[in-house]
């Protein structure tokens, strides 16, 4: 399997008291804008159709270790996400502080009854709640809900801003873009139609467009399916929550093109080769070509909805109306800003394993030597 060149976990719940990430791997004498993170941040908790929780949580990061006067020391990086809305979910101080070997009876049947009052049961179509439930015997939805919610991709998004800082110095920018929602393609009428949806309790999906800019020939390899550089790209995206869906170029619209009209014809230009065309959007073998990277992703629609799907409860097995918390109508812009960010974490990645060095330094010489030997070709 891949050895990652980085490697990172993520930690909380989505009304826990924070959100974690640790990241190991990356090199000294980065410099990361703190400005930027922070921007990339906000931009994932905007977009039209965004929910209630939106205006409650002013996301930025702390940065808790591996960071020294702006710059990157080679320890791991770790950092941490407030969650404000924690304060209005958790159980009332007088629950989480009880003893409950010095209650009686009667008081500690009491306190019983207010944990078993929060509990949720009802399991919601379209999320985690059933497998989740039935995969670690667990009577109360909300230990599924909690670290499965889309809340976590906070992390990935501070993870992914920081990759994109060092990926910036060698001239690698990643772009997001929201192509539909719906069955909705006009950018003009996309407010329009998710207040109708909003009207009616329901939600959105879309289709977004991830362009990463200028990466350099020879990113990832053919030589084992796990290097595959598409491979990892689309694993990696598919990982975010509600993407059901990943193409490459073209993707699925091969299929319907002869070879003779949808390779992409190589020229040598300027000294550097070029396709006429992008239609292998950027990756042949399992490689970046050296055009730009495109990959278009699918959102499902938001699962959690006003206008409730038939479900059941799991401890009586009677049919119930779903379970509902406030949520979002439509998320796909801010979804772009994930797929954007968790790209440039799997770019960043490949791009060390390239040319990985222990310091920035060695990082530049390596990068500027290869670009040099591709130049006398």
């Amino acid at each position: 399997m891949t050895t990652w060149a980085i490697r990172f976990l993520t930690s909380g719940e989505s009304h826990g008291q924070a959100l974690n990430a640790i990241i190991d791997g990356i090199p000294y004498g980065y410099e990361l804008d703190f400005n930027f993170i922070n921007s990339e941040l906000s931009l994932r908790q905007k977009g039209y159709g965004r929910g209630a929780r939106m205006n409650i949580e002013d996301d930025k990061i702390k940065i808790k270790s591996g960071v020294r006067f702006n710059i990157t020391t080679a320890s791991p990086i770790c950092l941490e996400i407030e969650n404000k809305d924690w304060k209005n979910w958790r159980y009332p101080m007088s629950v989480e502080k009880i003893n409950f070997n010095q209650l009686d009876d009667s008081t500690r049947n009491e306190v019983i009854e207010q944990i078993e009052a929060k509990k949720i049961t009802k399991f919601r179509p379209a999320h985690a709640d059933l497998a989740g439930s039935v995969k670690y015997g667990f009577d109360d939805i909300r230990f599924v809900l909690e670290r499965s919610s889309a809340r976590e991709t906070a992390t990935r998004v501070a993870l992914g801003a920081i990759a994109q800082c060092i990926l910036k110095k060698y001239n690698i920018e990643f772009l997001s873009e929201v192509l539909s929602i719906g069955k909705c393609s006009d950018p003009s009428k996309f407010e329009q139609y998710i207040d109708e949806y909003k009207k009616e309790g329901d939600s959105l999906g879309g289709i977004i467009k991830i362009t990463i800019k200028n990466p350099p020939i020879g990113l990832g390899s053919f030589v084992q399916w796990d290097k595959r550089l598409d491979g990892r790209l689309c694993g990696a995206l598919m990982s975010i929550p509600a993407i059901k869906s990943v193409e490459v170029g073209l993707g699925k619209d091969y299929s319907k093109a002869s070879g003779y009209n949808s390779h992409d014809e190589i020229t040598y230009e300027d000294n550097s080769y070029k396709h006429k065309t992008n239609n292998s959007g950027g990756i042949e073998g399992g490689m970046s070509n050296g055009e730009d990277i495109v990959l278009t992703i699918a959102m499902k629609p938001i699962p959690t909805i006003r206008k409730a799907l038939n479900s059941i409860e799991m401890k009586t097995h009677k049919p119930y109306e779903a379970h509902f918390e406030r949520s979002d109508t439509s998320a796909v812009e801010a979804c772009g800003i994930v797929a954007r960010n968790m790209s440039a974490i799997i770019i960043l990645d490949a791009f060390l394993e390239k040319f990985g060095g222990d310091c920035r330094r060695d990082i530049d010489n390596s990068f500027n030597q290869y670009k040099k030997r591709i130049d006398e070709i």
